[in-house]
């Protein structure tokens, strides 16, 4: 990964040299040493190009055709904030042909020069949502002033665009917020429309964000829940299915959790561990388990028995002799013929031994076919069937494609790397989703708007979520190398944030606890509430008609799931 960016940003191993070891400890000395030492193999590999070089040499390639021949016709770039060096040469060169135009996102052109002229430090202004449009102006040689409308601005709701702006501001120059805050205007207008949910744990605060989105489609409002917490639209997806609303979900979900993603995880399984009675009864109960045999019923119902059986019985593990014995007996002959397809196919699987990646997965793909089909069925049965059969059909072949340099692994191994591979690949399934209830990613919503607009997750570590440790680099290294810092998600998160709480209805939501401990609140719901408490008498007086608001929806929740008695 370090490697990937490295190219991605123009940063070549040779620039290394320009890091000083004094005043490094010894970790990174050596880590920078080890980088240098491996330069040399790294070019001697012929490898051809990875994604990011290729990226940034079609940009090179393109800047030099284009500066011999312009084109004529209009070229458009919109949305992106250049926060990546490919991507911010490439805006350089569409901005400098003849009928090339770049359009920014969510620039807060009203935010006051001297607090613009503080982001220059990366160390304290890299995590502002601003900051990236401060560093892309210096590359494309434009100041602030030159900027321009795209259209003729009429935000949703200018006073809160001012007071968010204003939360937002760097930590070096929040002291502002003493001589500044009081001057605001529409402080009303700007939180009048604004909505803070603290629920007291994740089910309640998706439950919540449901009764929101359901009362949203009775008034006839187009409503969309903004989050980068893929556990929690899932929540919500679950809660609004009891009054029948499927959300449009632009990520879809992922391949590990769809029925094919389940089946062959749950067939992984099989290898690494002795069959329980649980694991047995949770295979074949599946949709894909036996689903091309016709007399699938019967099926369903011997499983019903066994469950029943095993309940009473409740052996810790299974054999095939305890299966056989319960079926003596109680099963006619096809139910026998079931049992022993059970014994051949599922129960004798356990292996401890290691073996190659490709053997292990020939093996996986024997197996979950037999078990898909039914007894004495050829073919898979629908495992590969519809978008999310395909999916993964695709994945497994592109598996078996890169298989020969996974090595020796165990069963173990096998499952986890499965496991991996499935959680990293998503699917969209087709549904009749309500066309007014949306979920999207933090991306989708940079170019999309709604009538109301639920945040949801804001939580530190979910939203700004974590930046990832660096092994390679400390931050002063990364900064002499131009590479970018870790705080650079940070910013990028804060200015999606910056921009979707514009919308001219909002909803706030997090949880004060998670399966864990208590939570922290997201740093700039912090700001929000910290500003709004700081304003005087009305300042919280209306955080506290925030805050209501979302109890509101809080107690509807938990009054839905009371039981009701009698």
């Amino acid at each position: 990964r370090v490697l990937d960016e490295m190219q991605g940003e123009g940063v070549s191993l040779e620039d290394l040299d320009t890091i000083r070891e004094e005043g490094l400890s010894q970790h990174w000395q050596k880590s920078l040493r080890f980088l240098r030492l491996i330069g040399h193999y790294v070019d001697a590999l012929d490898t051809g190009l990875d994604p990011e070089a290729r990226q940034r040499l079609a940009v090179a390639q393109l800047g030099a055709l284009w500066k011999h021949c312009p084109p004529q016709h209009p070229i458009l770039l919109a949305g992106s904030t250049g926060s990546r060096g490919t991507t911010a040469e490439l805006m350089g060169l569409i901005a400098s042909l003849p009928q090339g135009a770049v359009i920014l996102p969510g620039v807060d052109l009203e935010m006051p020069d001297e607090v613009w002229a503080r982001l220059d430090t990366p160390r304290t202004g890299e995590d502002h949502p601003q900051y990236r449009f401060v560093g892309l102006m210096h590359r494309l040689g434009v100041s602030r002033n030159d900027l321009q409308y795209w259209t003729d601005p009429a935000p949703a709701n200018h006073s809160r665009n001012r007071f968010v702006s204003l939360a937002m501001r760097p930590a070096p120059v929040t002291d502002q917020w003493l001589t500044e805050g009081p001057k605001l205007e529409g402080l009303g207008a700007a939180t009048g429309s604004m909505t803070l949910i603290e629920a007291p744990d994740s089910r309640t605060e998706a439950l919540a964000i449901a009764l929101r989105l359901r009362q949203a489609v009775e008034d006839g409002q187009t409503a969309a829940l903004i989050t980068p917490d893929r556990v929690l639209t899932r929540q919500v997806a679950a809660a609004l299915d009891r009054w029948r609303i499927v959300p449009d979900d632009s990520a879809g979900r992922p391949l590990a959790l769809s029925a094919p993603g389940r089946f062959l995880r749950h067939v992984a399984e099989l290898f690494d561990e002795p069959m329980t009675p649980e694991a047995l009864i949770t295979l074949l109960k599946h949709p894909l388990c036996h689903s091309e045999h016709p007399d699938r019923g019967d099926h369903l119902r011997r499983t019903r028995d066994l469950e029943l059986h095993m309940r009473h019985e409740a052996p810790f593990f299974l054999s095939g002799d305890t299966l056989r014995e319960w079926a003596s007996g109680k099963l006619d002959e096809t139910g026998l013929v079931w049992v022993e397809w059970i014994c051949d196919h599922i129960l004798v699987h356990e292996d401890t031994a290691r073996s190659t990646v490709a053997a292990h997965l020939a093996r996986h793909l024997k197996i979950s076919q037999v078990i898909a089909a039914g007894p004495s069925i050829e073919g898979s049965g629908g495992l590969w069937l519809k978008e999310a059969g395909e999916k993964a059909l695709a994945v497994m072949h592109d598996l078996e494609r890169s298989a020969e340099p996974g090595g020796i692994v165990s069963a173990r191994e096998y499952e986890g790397l499965l496991q991996g591979i499935l959680t990293g690949e998503e699917v969209r399934e087709p549904a009749q989703s309500h066309p007014s209830v949306m979920i999207w990613g933090t991306l989708e919503a940079r170019v999309q708007g709604a009538d109301l607009v639920i945040l949801g997750g804001l939580n530190d570590g979910v939203w700004p979520g974590q930046p990832d440790p660096d092994p390679w680099f400390s931050r002063q290294m990364r900064l002499d190398a131009g590479l970018l810092l870790p705080e650079r998600q940070i910013g990028l998160s804060a200015h999606d944030f910056e921009q979707a709480i514009s919308a001219r209805e909002v909803v706030l939501t997090r949880a004060t606890r998670n399966s864990d401990a208590e939570t922290v609140p997201s740093r700039w719901l912090n700001r929000i509430t910290n500003l709004l408490d700081g304003l005087g008498t009305e300042g919280t007086k209306l955080l506290k008609e925030m805050r209501a608001r979302g109890q509101n929806l809080v107690q509807q929740a938990m009054t839905l799931e009371t039981p009701v008695v009698g």
